[in-house]
């Protein structure tokens, strides 16, 4: 036997649902007529799929539901990293790693979304970068590629700071990760490399035979002085010593000469007594 509900409780019933149906409708409504923008982005307004120059900044906003949609722009500074293929001035084909740090100026924001999209990074940013890697290492050789790294990475980021201001981006950092050759240069490279390692070693071992040798001949000279300083002061004692004995033997062949020459008589002088002096010449 089927139970018939009362007219009353229906009613109530219908009402309950009702008032569900009702509050679902008006939480989707404010969803979908609110806005959270994230720290550290933008929102673009889009009206009827009509770019609004209105941006909403970072917090909490209201829209136009079903008629308005709030596109994010990141404005925090985000790293793109790709693989750049470019010639060298000597023809040299380089296979190169680079990373850019960048970030859209808020400003910018609507203008980005509007002429380029979300998709900036492969629209806008991978060209122009493969296109400076291309412009700047066209004019060095691959040698000066390795030697001027750092000079190289600065043109890059001052032709991209050039070109991408110009659409409101801003180019924080520029890296080159990699230079990549072919196999044969390369090895050419290391054999440079092996070869100047080699004259090097070869300068220093010349250089310190130079060194040893003018020690040795520097011990020469001193030794030679010092024997030569040796026989001068030999020759100059034997010179003294034939003096000396020169002045004896001449002292000697005087005293000779003197008793050759006496006649045995001894000088006497008479004194004042009558008495004979010996004056002692002969002795």
């Amino acid at each position: 036997m089927q139970t018939v509900k009362p007219e009353g409780e229906k009613s109530r019933t219908a009402k309950i649902i009702g008032t569900v149906i009702t509050l679902a409708a008006a939480i989707v409504l404010i969803l979908l007529s609110t806005k959270i923008v994230p720290a550290g982005c933008t929102g673009v307004v889009v009206t009827m799929g009509k770019v609004s120059s209105n941006i909403y900044q970072e917090g909490f906003h209201f829209k136009l539901p079903f008629i308005q949609q709030v596109e994010i722009i990141s404005n925090k500074i985000q790293v793109y990293t790709v693989d750049a293929n470019a010639v060298s001035k000597d023809l040299q084909s380089i296979s190169s790693s680079v990373a850019v740090n960048y970030r859209v100026n808020l400003n910018a924001s609507a203008d980005i979304y509007k002429n380029v999209g979300k998709n900036y990074q492969t629209v806008l940013l991978m060209p122009l970068l493969q296109e400076s890697v291309k412009a700047v290492t066209a004019q060095y050789t691959a040698e000066q590629l390795i030697t001027e790294r750092s000079n190289v990475g600065e043109q890059i980021q001052t032709i991209l700071t050039q070109k991408l201001g110009e659409y409101g981006i801003y180019i924080e950092k520029f890296n080159i990760v990699n230079f990549d050759f072919s196999p044969e240069f390369n090895a050419a490279i290391e054999a440079k490399q092996v070869a100047e390692q080699n004259l090097i070693k070869t300068r220093t071992e010349q250089q310190q035979a130079i060194v040893i040798a003018e020690a040795e001949a520097q011990k020469k000279i001193i030794a030679a002085e010092a024997d030569a300083d040796a026989i001068l002061k030999k020759a100059n004692a034997e010179a003294e010593a034939n003096r000396k004995l020169r002045e004896s033997i001449d002292d000697i062949i005087l005293k000779y000469a003197q008793i050759d020459k006496w006649d045995g008589q001894l000088p006497k002088v008479t004194g004042s007594d009558g008495n004979l002096i010996d004056i002692g010449i002969g002795e």
